[in-house]
């Protein structure tokens, strides 16, 4: 065991990373990880599914960093984001207690879905990338809904480019 005394800068200024909401690099979404035991299997590697956990938290943080609130969106006007199709393409595995970034990118944004590219990289090395559309959905039918102005307002300045109907 270590003493906070004994705690080295670099290990302090890590530790201070971890976990937050991450942070906008242009128009990229950074969301810092760890790998802890609970997301791996028997040999110490991040289990598939942990991947798209990792993606989803980054994608709340960054619609969060970017203005969006979920919780008024679902209570007040009935609307949620959800997935509608991923597609992961895993390169390399994780392992516990690595460092992770989840670098989410909006790649297009519909009248009532958005496309994004996720990449989870350790280091400069991806990991794995994922190409996710994410509809926007009435609760009360289940079916698409229209973006509200105000989501739609948030998330131009970080769409690649623009199109209309999803």
């Amino acid at each position: 065991m270590s003493s906070p005394e004994a705690m080295t800068e670099a290990a302090m200024t890590e530790a201070l990373d971890l976990p937050g909401s991450g942070r906008f690099e242009g128009a990229e979404h950074w969301l810092p990880l760890r790998v802890y035991y609970e997301d791996t299997d028997a040999a110490g590697i991040v289990y598939h599914a942990n991947y798209l956990r990792f993606a989803e938290r980054a994608r709340s943080e960054f619609l969060r960093l970017a203005g969006i609130d979920q919780r008024p969106l679902y209570e007040d006007a009935g609307l949620a984001f959800a997935v509608r199709r991923a597609s992961l393409d895993y390169r390399c595995p994780a392992r516990l207690d690595d460092r992770l970034e989840v670098r989410s990118r909006l790649v297009r944004l519909g009248a009532a879905s958005v496309d994004l590219e996720q990449r989870i990289v350790r280091g400069r090395q991806t990991l794995v990338t994922i190409m996710v559309k994410v509809a926007c959905v009435a609760l009360s039918s289940g079916r698409p809904s229209r973006l509200p102005a105000a989501v739609r307002d948030a998330l131009e300045p970080f769409a690649q480019q623009e199109t209309g109907e999803s």
